[in-house]
């Protein structure tokens, strides 16, 4: 499957299991695909699944609820849409992910450490490159890894070399795109740090993670190749429904960058 260049994020209310959540999964699976519709209608060519309200996450393991519960809503928002899928299933758990791609058709998984190593609020979390590459050829070889390279909401161990492990992310890790991000959710992303990426790793397809609005669009546009956008679509915080005006005004700047 062709990578989309525009990802618009699903983030899920607080699923079965979690502090947050309100009791009743069918109003998590009903945001779940209004939020999909609106951003199909404004114009998005892909949807990105996550648990968000699920914090405090789990490092690397969630539970068997947090799977059967982003595994319904993907179900529900890939039948409602159409539209190509992602799954991240915070913070890293890759196996999950992969999972619940195979069994609901999502084309895309995001790995927020694919290769080496970021302290984070969860601890310290290790790539998992070896068992992603085994786990993705069993289960679903058709599935992209979307790895990011210096995760939000982390920090890289002294001495750790942004270029190196942009190089190391592709070319060990075998990851299909890389993403680079701010510091964290919504945060813009340094430039520098994109063109870093960019440099080392040339022929890579590179994304943006956070931080995307339709006044800065052209900016990032100028390097990367897509954005996975999420806060800026919504007023009001993360937990808000995505709002139609903004999404369409994400759509209409990538449309402008040359991007749909």
């Amino acid at each position: 499957m062709r990578l989309p260049s525009l990802f618009g994020m699903v983030h899920l209310l607080p699923l079965p299991g979690s502090p947050g959540y309100g009791g009743d999964q069918k109003i998590v699976i009903e945001r779940a695909v209004e939020d999909g519709l609106t951003l199909a209608r404004a114009g998005f060519p892909a949807l990105m699944v996550e648990n968000l309200g699920d914090a405090p996450f789990f490092k690397e393991h969630v539970p068997a609820i947090t799977v059967a519960g982003i595994t319904a809503a993907a179900l529900a928002v890939g039948e409602a849409t159409g539209l190509p899928l992602g799954i991240n299933v915070l913070r890293n758990d890759v196996m999950s992910a992969l999972s619940i791609a195979a069994v609901s058709g999502a084309g895309f998984v995001r790995v927020n450490v694919l290769t080496g190593s970021m302290y984070t609020d969860q601890g310290l979390v290790e790539g998992r490159a070896a068992e992603v590459a085994r786990a993705r050829a069993a289960l679903c070889p058709e599935v992209k890894v979307l790895a990011d390279v210096f995760v939000k909401h982390a920090t890289p161990p002294p001495g750790t070399d942004l270029a190196a492990t942009a190089r190391d992310t592709i070319e060990r890790g075998r990851a299909d795109a890389l993403i680079v991000s701010g510091e964290a959710t919504g945060t813009g992303v340094d430039l520098s740090h994109l063109e870093a990426v960019r440099a080392a790793a040339p022929d890579a397809p590179l994304l943006v993670g956070s931080g995307v609005t339709a006044d800065n669009f052209s900016i990032v546009a100028a390097t990367a190749d897509g954005a996975i956008v999420g806060s800026s679509l919504k007023r009001g915080g993360l937990t808000s429904p995505v709002d139609y005006e903004m999404a369409v005004g994400i759509a209409e700047a990538a449309r402008k960058s040359g991007w749909l």
